[in-house]
């Protein structure tokens, strides 16, 4: 029976909250999580307001600051917002633009003609967010200035000077009652305001840091654009054609930029994007580019007798492979939909997009006859491997049902069918794979054994990666198949655990399955189900008493707890070293355990990084190492 919490419900139980209360309250609605991922959306958000002046053509460079509190400064040279009295709310249109949600240039007030920002929310969420914001604005001659705290206004709006240019002007400092940790990443701002200067060529975009431990500055600017983003998602790849297909059209309040480039690797990296918007599930413009460009290749094929009569059409991925291409489209009423709210849904754009790349692609194919011969011969070389993985698929086809006959040898499988409260454990090695079958829940945890390293699928086709026993064995477990069968609602486990050594070899296992998961798996990572396990580095005796640790610091603050003498130390370097009952309670026992959810916040950035580490180039491995070692933690020596 459920229990009724308070029978009274009257009007007085109607909670009404003020202003911008209700984002204080519920901050997660407005900026997704009060994590890293959040604190640096409010970076966004604001930079966005800058990037629609440049859009409608009145800003040409914007400048964001890290100061040494962790406070943020976005300026721009654009008009300055509006500082008049609005006419129904009675205050200066910029305070109104602080204060009151979804007040601004971008709800059909004709300011803006197209505008980024996903939900038109920025510069009012951020001021309630933060501890304190000021706003100086340079228009009509004059400087004007307002603070808030936490979302208010605390002064007037002021003139404090004169000026003969425009702008605006804004700092915030992050509160720190509403944020886990208030501290800026200069990366992961760097990777989005580069993003956006690929996006918007012509505009200057400044990034810098003025904290003590890393003074930095950078500046992005790009007159190439989108050219120069898919050169730079390649700059580590070898490419089929030096020249990148680019081609820009306008048709009537909508406007179509493209630019693609076919490298020599297996996977396809095509990001489409809305009004600045990284789209990543898709929409009606990828749908458009996919389509035509699947029946422009087959044509230009079959009229160059690169595919025979009898032969079959080369299938979309066939095409695809190897392909970078950066899908951009601009218009004034984006619909957005998808679980994420990052799908485009306006049905005109298919039709729009699909009729500006089959021109253009055509056109370029017929100018560049070398470059196509090369493309063409590489989306055949892809078919023929597709026939070969669909023969090597077969043999990770389950034999009907879920039955345990079809389930690799060594896996120890769980009693539970609800693939919801189910969860499997990659292992690495039998002696560790040993104790994790003893020592684990057996009705909803199952365990895979994997032995030594697997494939590294950065160098490898499908087919290839296919006759692989260790990938055949996770593909068969998890029963939702690869490539073009892969079907996530058949997964049999929503948590995939990597649970490898805390060592160097674990560490790089661990790497090689996130590759394949990334390259061949990567819903797996969208949807959440990929976590990684954190078995202790450390068990502390004293006495009777055992304590496990999981880092060096928490190592440090146990000793200094337990006193500097009568203890010992084990350091775990194997998770064969622990005992079954060891390895459920500190790594596997859901009730006590830690596992780290693995996500994927930018693509491109994921990409660059998994061709860096794991593709065939030394070069840019030997540096990322070299520029990226100061930061290791743990170093087996």
């Amino acid at each position: 029976m459920v229990e009724k919490i308070n029978e009274v419900y009257k009007a007085e139980q109607i909670q009404v909250l003020e202003g911008l209360e209700a984002v204080r309250k519920r901050p997660g609605m407005y900026i997704g999580s009060t994590g890293p991922k959040g604190l640096h959306h409010l970076v966004y958000e604001v930079v966005d307001n800058s990037i629609d002046e440049a859009l409608a053509g009145y800003c040409t460079k914007i400048d964001i600051t890290i100061r040494k509190d962790n406070s943020i400064v976005v300026e721009d040279d654009g008009r300055g917002m509006p500082v008049d009295i609005h006419p129904k709310i009675g205050k200066p249109a910029v305070e109104v633009i602080h204060t009151v949600l979804h007040a601004g240039g971008k709800f059909g007030g004709g300011s803006y003609k197209v505008s980024g920002g996903l939900h038109g929310v920025g510069a009012s969420v951020v001021n309630a967010l933060s501890e304190w914001m000021e706003v100086e604005v340079k228009r009509d001659g004059k400087i004007y200035k307002q603070r808030y705290e936490r979302g208010k206004a605390v002064t007037g709006l002021d003139i404090i000077g004169e000026s003969d240019q425009t702008g605006s002007k804004t700092t915030f400092k992050p509160d720190e009652e509403i944020f886990d940790e208030v501290y800026f990443k200069f990366e992961t701002l760097e990777y989005r305001l580069r993003e956006m200067a690929f996006l918007n060529k012509g505009i200057r975009i400044r990034l810098v840091d003025e904290r003590e431990e890393n003074k930095k500055e950078i500046v992005f600017y790009y007159e190439g654009g989108i050219q120069e983003f898919v050169k730079y998602l390649n700059k580590n790849k070898d490419v089929i054609h030096k020249q990148i297909i680019y081609f820009e059209e306008k048709k009537d309040e909508y406007e179509v930029e493209i630019a693609m480039q076919y490298t020599d690797k297996y996977t396809e990296n095509i990001y489409s994007f809305a009004n600045n918007i990284h789209t990543q599930e898709g929409g009606t413009h990828l749908i458009g580019f996919k389509s035509a460009l699947t029946r422009v290749m087959n044509d230009y094929a079959r009229k160059n007798n690169f595919l025979k009569e009898k032969e079959e059409n080369l299938m979309g991925e066939d095409i695809r492979e190897g392909l970078t291409a950066i899908i951009s489209v601009k218009l004034m009423e984006p619909q957005f939909e998808g679980q994420t709210k990052t799908k485009l849904g306006n049905s005109e754009v298919r039709g729009i997009v699909e009729s500006v790349t089959t021109e253009s692609l055509q056109y370029f194919l017929e100018q560049h006859p070398a470059e196509a011969k090369k493309i063409i011969e590489k989306c055949i070389h892809a078919a023929r491997a597709r026939e070969a993985a669909r023969k090597a698929r077969e043999l990770t086809r389950r034999k009907g049902a879920l039955d345990n006959l079809s389930l690799p040898g060594k896996l120890a499988d769980c009693s539970e069918k609800d693939p919801s409260l189910c969860e499997i454990f990659l292992v690495e090695g039998d002696s560790a794979g040993g104790s994790a079958k003893q020592g684990r829940d057996r009705a909803i945890q199952a365990i895979l054994p994997l032995r030594g390293k697997i494939l590294n699928v950065e160098k490898a086709r499908l087919d290839k990666i296919l006759n692989y026993d260790e990938i055949r064995s996770m593909i068969t477990a998890f029963g939702c198949g690869i490539g073009d069968e892969f079907d996530i609602s058949k997964l049999r486990y929503h948590k995939i655990i990597i649970m490898t050594d805390a060592d160097v070899d674990g560490a790089h296992i661990r790497t090689l399955l996130l590759t394949f998961f990334y390259r061949y798996m990567k819903p797996l990572i969208d949807e959440g189900y990929i976590y990684i396990a954190q078995p202790p580095l450390y068990r502390i005796r004293k006495g009777k008493k055992e304590f496990y640790v999981y880092s060096e610091k928490e190592l440090n603050e146990k000793i200094d707890e337990l006193g500097r003498t009568g203890y010992e130390i084990q350091r775990y370097k194997g998770l064969g070293e622990m005992n079954p009952e060891q390895l459920w309670e500190t790594t596997m026992d859901p009730k006590q355990r830690t596992i780290i959810q693995v996500t994927v916040e930018d693509a491109a950035i994921a990409d660059d990084i998994f061709t860096t580490l794991m593709g065939d180039k030394v070069k840019p491995r030997r540096d990322f190492i070299e520029q990226n070692a100061k930061y290791v933690i743990n170093l087996d020596v």
